[in-house]
């Protein structure tokens, strides 16, 4: 994470780096700075320059909830007592079919993404939802499918045309 509140822009040169990074994960230093036609002392202290300010937030894998058997998504919405986020989210962070959890306004408390085998297995991770007292209610809804998966690198690429168009 950032340590600052300010905004660090990202270059012509930040962009195409995260752009190779994103295309070729397992691409080592050295093989980035002979793509991009700089030093390899210039990726390496932009790459940690990107990790330093959490624009690059990590270096695991993207893993498939599908590839690994569970081909249902579905997000729920939950209500929750005033003052129990943090004894729901550590209920929350115990059921591994839990991916996400977000704060929301408007209706409902917490936004949660989930996972699971089938539609019956669903029932079984929404009972386990549900089980913690401090969840007053829950609307579950089934994504049907994905047609836009998540993505940041749309924003690497606005912002450093932002910084370019200010600059």
């Amino acid at each position: 994470m950032p340590t600052s509140g300010a905004v660090d822009a990202v270059d012509a040169l930040d962009v195409r780096l995260v752009d190779l990074l994103t295309a070729e994960p397992r691409v080592g230093v050295l093989e980035a700075s002979r793509r991009l036609g700089v030093a390899r002392g210039t990726v390496q202290a932009r790459l940690d320059r990107l990790v330093e300010r959490g624009v690059i937030s990590s270096f695991a894998p993207s893993l498939d909830p599908v590839a690994l058997g569970y081909r249902v998504t579905a997000f729920a919405n939950l209500e929750i007592r005033q003052g129990a986020r943090d004894r729901v989210t550590a209920h929350l962070a115990a059921i591994p079919e839990v991916l996400e959890v977000h704060t929301i306004t408007g209706q409902g408390d917490l936004l949660c993404r989930l996972v699971a085998r089938d539609n019956d297995d669903l029932q079984r991770v929404v009972d386990g939802l549900v089980a913690d007292d401090d969840i007053t209610r829950t609307s579950t809804v089934v994504a049907l499918t994905c047609v836009l998966p998540p993505r940041v690198l749309p924003l690497v690429h606005a912002a450093a045309q932002r910084e370019g168009a200010s600059g």
